[in-house]
């Protein structure tokens, strides 16, 4: 009994659709993890340009304080009243007001107690793909969950030096700081009084 020629005409069609099927579905893959792929790349971009426009800005900040209080006694810091303030001549210092690389427009602004803009943040809540290795003038961004977070202003919060074990150096003696008593010691255990170096205490009357 031989194959009939529409049978086999059918069965062809078939197995072609079939590959036609798989070789759709293997596309659409592809082009679902390219797509993915492309979008952490511009994600990345973005996010390094939100960090060197933020920090230029932090810089920015901290200059135009630095300058103002220049030659006078001030308390606190100074800060301007609008980020185009950064940018006026005769002394800019900001090139450009960015706009924000993340939110596509204005930055939000953080305003200082006693007034002006400390600081300026991105109004995306976008997890950031960054969570570690930032540098060191923002390294307190380390674990923060959204761009929203990433707050760039003066004072840094990353400025601040923490003396984990509590000790100040003593001034106008070189070297490390020394217990009251040890060896070395500035102040005598005797008399309470100050001395040379290994010379026995003063007496008192």
């Amino acid at each position: 009994m031989g194959i009939r020629p529409t049978s086999l005409a059918q069965e062809q069609r078939g197995f072609s659709y079939l590959m036609l099927m798989i070789a759709v579905v293997v596309m659409g893959i592809t082009m679902s993890v390219a797509v993915r792929q492309w979008t952490v790349m511009v994600q990345r971009e973005l996010e390094s340009d939100l960090l060197a426009k933020g920090i230029e800005i932090q810089n920015a900040l901290a200059l135009y304080s630095a300058s103002r209080k220049a030659g006078r006694v001030m308390p606190g810091e100074v800060y301007p009243q609008t980020l185009a303030d950064l940018t006026r001549l005769p002394k800019p210092f900001l090139r450009k007001v960015y706009n924000d690389p993340i939110g596509r427009g204005e930055w939000e602004v953080v305003r200082a107690p006693t007034g002006g803009i400390m600081g300026v943040r991105s109004k995306s809540r976008s997890k950031p793909i960054r969570q570690q290795n930032f540098p060191l003038v923002v390294r307190h961004f380390q674990g923060k969950p959204t761009y929203y977070d990433w707050v760039f202003q003066h004072p840094s919060p990353s400025a601040t030096v923490v003396n984990p074990l509590g000790i100040q150096p003593q001034t106008g003696f070189p070297g490390p700081p020394v217990a009251p008593g040890a060896p070395g010691s500035p102040i005598s255990p005797v008399s309470g009084m100050s001395g040379p170096s290994g010379a026995p205490p003063i007496p008192t009357p």
